[in-house]
């Protein structure tokens, strides 16, 4: 098993930038496949970005060019680097990992999560 932990959320205002961080521990996370989902107050969580096992990466349209998925694999860790944030951008975002292939846009493919931090953009 891997367990993994989120950390970096807090609060910043519209424009600015925050750098998410899942700490993987029990296995290497270069073995999973990540992904980052969130999810607003009252809505469903939703697919952010994923980064697959050969280092191709995805990511929704309402993030595509403001956010970036990356892996260390020296420190077992992965990122998101959010900027440009805006007001819309507020959740809690999860990371996830799975060694399975399929849809990786999908909740139902992952295996492991994380506890999620928040993430609060001002206006």
């Amino acid at each position: 098993q891997v367990q993994l932990v989120e950390s970096g959320g807090g609060l910043v205002q519209a424009g600015g930038s925050l750098r998410l961080s899942c700490a993987a521990s029990g296995r290497t996370v270069s073995n999973y496949n990540v992904g980052w989902f969130r999810q607003a107050s009252g809505k469903e969580r939703e697919f952010v970005t994923r980064i697959s096992l050969s280092g191709i990466t995805d990511y929704s349209a309402s993030v595509k060019g403001r956010f970036t998925i990356s892996v260390d694999n020296a420190k077992n860790t992965a990122y998101l680097q959010m900027n440009s944030l805006r007001p819309e951008d507020t959740a809690v975002y999860s990371c996830a990992a799975t060694p399975y292939s399929g849809d990786l846009q999908r909740t139902g493919v992952y295996t492991y999560w994380g506890q999620g931090t928040q993430v609060t953009v001002s206006s």
